[in-house]
């Protein structure tokens, strides 16, 4: 796959909102990969910020509305992991700021 459509899906992801925290799941640091597979399906490794998030589903369901909006996805597979588990340390400066973390 091309960096312009690894650029692409990470754009749309951006579209993402955590509702908990209200930034961006790619800021959050929850998104490890994103590609496509096969013809038009577009694969995300992701994680949640806890085990029991109960905003898993809505965010999965998020991540779908946005990258059906790209032309040249067609399915999309959310891979929720929880290996490496999330942490602070995966945020970007942006969101650290936002939520005040140091």
């Amino acid at each position: 796959m091309n960096d312009d459509m690894k650029g692409s899906l990470m754009g749309a992801l951006e579209n993402v909102i955590d509702p908990e925290l209200g930034i961006d799941i790619v800021n959050l640091g929850l998104v490890y990969d994103a590609e496509m597979v096969d013809e038009g399906t577009a694969k995300v490794t992701m994680t949640l910020t806890s085990m029991g998030c109960p905003m898993g589903p809505q965010i999965v369901s998020n991540i779908k509305q946005e990258l059906m909006e790209l032309p040249e996805v067609k399915d999309v597979d959310v891979n929720i992991v929880w290996n490496p588990p999330w942490s602070r340390d995966n945020m970007s400066r942006y969101a650290k700021m936002a939520l005040g973390v140091r």
